[in-house]
């Protein structure tokens, strides 16, 4: 194992510069999710640390090795693809042990790698079967199995789920995380799926044009996001955001009147933008006045989105609801769990 240390960090292609003078500490073990939308650099990051992609300034150390010029390699680590990356005509213990094999380890050294591999993954039974026998989540497993073997420094995986589908995603997402509770290798996780990195992650480092908007443990990001961009990328639903005024210490929204969050350092005038939580809102007597939209039950909980004056919100409620589209209805959001930016930064107002 081993820590990740990356330090003004860049990357261009001709003019046109993807990563900007980054910096992040990974620590010896830690499980960090990378994650933002499509193109901010996060897979880009990824393939620099595997050796994959030439940086064009900055340094990345794993360990005490400054690995800049090191090919794949000698960088000691393993790395899990998308799209899994087998060969056809190879068994899932030849696949597994391939990489062993090309080192020149001796072939029962390589047998047993594979075996205790196979056993934590579960995937005993299916050791001499080629990959076209398997499903794609026993697939994905044998990637990982790959990897497992050469007992790495580091492991990173580029989006490993993208491939497989809703049910099979959630199972092993949890599997990911035991498999990383047991062995404790330092582990690098790129996704676009902010669910997967919220139940995933140690850390999330969340991406946005080749820069880091926000570093830290998933609950902290949830609970105090530090703008805009972080408080609608990480929850699901979005956090809602409304326009309004600070006004006598209250923000007016439309005429409405909403609290202010405890603490709140926002200024008369102050035109803010007010974040709500979907599951933070009731309805109540006084509040956000609208009309709802759609009304989609899921079992455990009911999504319900409210047209007001000049926009959407959606709200969810844990107890069972009698809502329908038309319906009018008022939206008291909680101001102890509301989240207060300033309009013209995006940036949140302690």
């Amino acid at each position: 194992m081993a820590e990740v240390t990356i330090r003004d960090l860049r990357k261009s292609y001709g003019g046109v510069q993807v990563i900007s003078g980054l910096n992040l500490d990974i620590k010896d073990g830690e499980f960090v999710v990378l994650v933002g939308p499509s193109g901010c650099g996060k897979s880009t990051l990824l393939r620099m640390l595997a050796g994959l992609e030439e940086i064009t300034g900055g340094d990345i150390n794993i360990g005490s090795a400054r690995v800049n010029n090191l090919p794949p390699s000698e960088r000691d680590i393993a790395m899990v693809f998308q799209n899994y990356a087998l060969y056809p005509h190879k068994t899932v213990a030849a696949n597994m042990g391939f990489a062993l094999k090309m080192r020149g380890m001796e072939a029962g050294a390589i047998r047993q790698k594979v075996e205790r591999a196979g056993e934590i993954l579960g995937l005993t039974p299916y050791l001499d079967r080629f990959p076209r026998a398997l499903s794609g989540g026993q697939r994905q497993r044998v990637a990982m199995g790959r990897a497992i073997v050469r007992d790495p420094k580091v492991f990173l995986f580029d989006e490993p789920l993208s491939n497989l589908d809703a049910k099979l995603r959630v199972q092993m997402r949890a599997e990911i995380k035991e498999l990383h509770q047991r062995l404790k290798t330092t582990t690098v996780y790129v996704t676009h799926d902010q669910i997967e990195a919220m139940t995933m992650a140690d850390k999330i480092v969340v991406l946005q044009g080749g820069r880091i908007e926000q570093v830290g443990a998933p609950l902290e990001l949830y609970d105090r996001p530090a703008n805009v961009f972080v408080a609608t990328f990480i929850g699901s639903p979005s956090m809602n955001l409304i326009d309004g005024v600070v006004k006598g210490g209250m923000v007016d929204v439309n005429g409405a009147r909403l609290a202010l969050p405890p603490g709140s350092t926002a200024s008369e005038g102050q035109n803010v933008v007010y974040g709500v939580r979907p599951e933070t809102f009731t309805a109540a007597a006084e509040g956000l006045a609208g009309t709802i939209a759609v009304v989609e039950p899921t079992g455990s909980e009911t999504h319900v989105i409210v047209r007001l004056a000049a926009r959407e919100v959606t709200a969810v409620f844990r107890e069972r609801v009698s809502f329908r589209p038309g319906d009018a209805v008022t939206l008291a959001p909680d101001a102890s769990k509301a989240h207060l930016f300033d309009k013209a930064t995006g940036q949140r107002i302690s």
